[in-house]
């Protein structure tokens, strides 16, 4: 949860219709101040237990700070939002518990900062901001118990930090991310319940630092993953109880830091020591352990 202090601005319109400073939204009449608003040189919080829409904020186009929509029970609609183009930090949309989409942000073209879909219970599209093509620092959707894909995140191309992908528990694929060739950090992909494969990921050809699959339930395979060539950090593959099978790691020849392929049930060791084989060099650290007990014929020379 992002926790902000901020105080409402009122009357801080200048002569080129820009609002100087900070502003939050915690009931309708708050609005009022928008009226004839362009462009914030400061922060947008929306946090409203009443409001239905945010219609109000129409002449909106650009934020320079971060836009955080959080904790609104009752909103149903972003099209007040729809002439927004730019936002020069975060943009947090979080805890809204009947936004079903994100319609309302289809004219959006830049976000700065992170870029965070948590905790909305009824959210079932991203098709909203299939507009953003810059890249942004990091990527978060996590905990959106409808959302069955990520389809309108279809034109970003590159992330500068990571992105995290957790307890989606309806989300049955990856695409959407298919444009993604550059991750600056790390891959987190744990606890989606649902999701059988990792298709939607198959342009990344290299992990910085971590690449973290684990808890996936329903994960059969990792295909999507096969561009990946070399993880410069830990490669973490743990607690995939239906995970049969290693194949799309079939082009990763180089792991520096630790090797972690532990309680996946349904995945026979052979499938780790198969792995470390086709490495090149030798991982800081390697574990490969309460997986399908299994016999190994031949035993790869790479088997612990």
């Amino acid at each position: 949860m992002l926790l902000v202090t901020v105080m409402v601005c009122i009357g801080c319109l200048d002569d080129e219709d820009s609002c100087s400073g900070d502003f939050i939204i915690r009931e309708p009449s708050d609005f009022s101040v928008f009226a004839d608003c362009t462009s914030i040189s400061g922060n947008l919080t929306i946090a409203c237990d009443s409001c239905i829409d945010v219609d109000e904020l129409y002449s909106l186009t650009s934020v320079d700070g971060y836009v955080n929509i959080e904790g609104n029970d009752v909103l149903t609609a972003l099209y007040g939002l729809s002439n927004l183009t730019f936002v020069g930090d975060c943009l947090f949309i979080q805890r809204n518990a009947v936004l079903d989409n994100l319609h309302g942000l289809s004219n959006l073209t830049h976000v700065r900062g992170i870029l965070i879909i948590d905790n909305n219970d009824a959210l079932t599209s991203l098709y909203g901001l299939s507009g953003i093509t810059s890249q942004v620092y990091s990527l978060n959707i996590s905990e959106n118990a409808a959302l069955i894909n990520l389809d309108g995140l279809n034109a970003l191309t590159s992330v500068d930090e990571s992105i995290v992908i957790v307890n989606n528990g309806a989300l049955t694929s990856l695409h959407g991310l298919d444009a993604l060739t550059s991750v600056g950090w790390g891959v987190v992909i744990k606890d989606n319940d649902s999701l059988t494969n990792l298709e939607g990921l198959g342009n990344i050809t290299s992990v910085v630092r971590s690449l973290v699959i684990m808890e996936n339930g329903a994960l059969g395979n990792l295909d999507g993953l096969n561009g990946i060539t070399s993880v410069n950090g830990s490669l973490w593959i743990g607690y995939n109880g239906a995970l049969t099978n290693l194949d799309g790691l079939s082009g990763i020849t180089w792991v520096d830091d630790d090797l972690m392929i532990l309680y996946n049930d349904d995945l026979p060791d052979c499938e780790a020591c198969d792995l470390l084989d086709q490495l090149t060099g030798t991982p800081l650290d390697t574990v490969v352990q309460d997986n399908l007990d299994d016999t190994c014929t031949p035993v790869p020379a790479g088997c612990p």
